[in-house]
């Protein structure tokens, strides 16, 4: 009788095992895929920013390209064509940002640091562990107790 007890209870374990570890991955999976949403908002909220500031940026340079365009012709001094370049640079970067391959060329470089270059990535003193931040925990928790006094 024990046996034939311990033998359905060892099949209930495993079914509840199994099932545990199915929710386990789909806790994990949307996790992910919540995190992986969130990641697209923010892309997404960064690139209309430079979309709006493009905008901006865009009108502020064409008028003082005309301005400086009209200055230089009319006092016969080129130097004031100068901030034309430095702005001309600016203004395509943002172009690239907004509109460009800039976001590519990125990410197919954060791939390669990623693949080539993994020491350059490592935290100051490795991954936190539960015993770390358990540590500080309790080390903040004995401070908040200490200052409530």
């Amino acid at each position: 009788m024990g046996f034939l007890l311990s033998k359905s209870m060892d099949a209930n374990f495993h079914k509840q095992q199994e099932f545990m570890l199915h929710n386990s991955r789909l806790q994990l999976e949307r996790q992910i895929m919540m995190q992986n949403q969130m990641r697209e908002r923010q892309m997404a909220m960064q690139i209309a920013w430079s979309r709006e500031f493009l905008k901006y940026f865009g009108s502020f340079f064409a008028l003082a390209s005309v301005g400086l365009t009209a200055g230089a012709f009319k006092r016969r001094k080129p130097t004031l064509l100068a901030p034309i370049i430095p702005l001309g640079f600016i203004f395509a970067y943002q172009m690239d940002s907004a509109y460009g391959t800039l976001l590519h060329r990125m990410r197919g470089e954060a791939e390669s640091i990623m693949e080539s270059e993994r020491d350059r990535l490592n935290l100051p003193q490795g991954l936190p562990t539960f015993e770390s931040i358990e540590k500080a925990r309790r080390a903040k928790s004995g401070l908040m107790s200490i200052l409530e006094k």
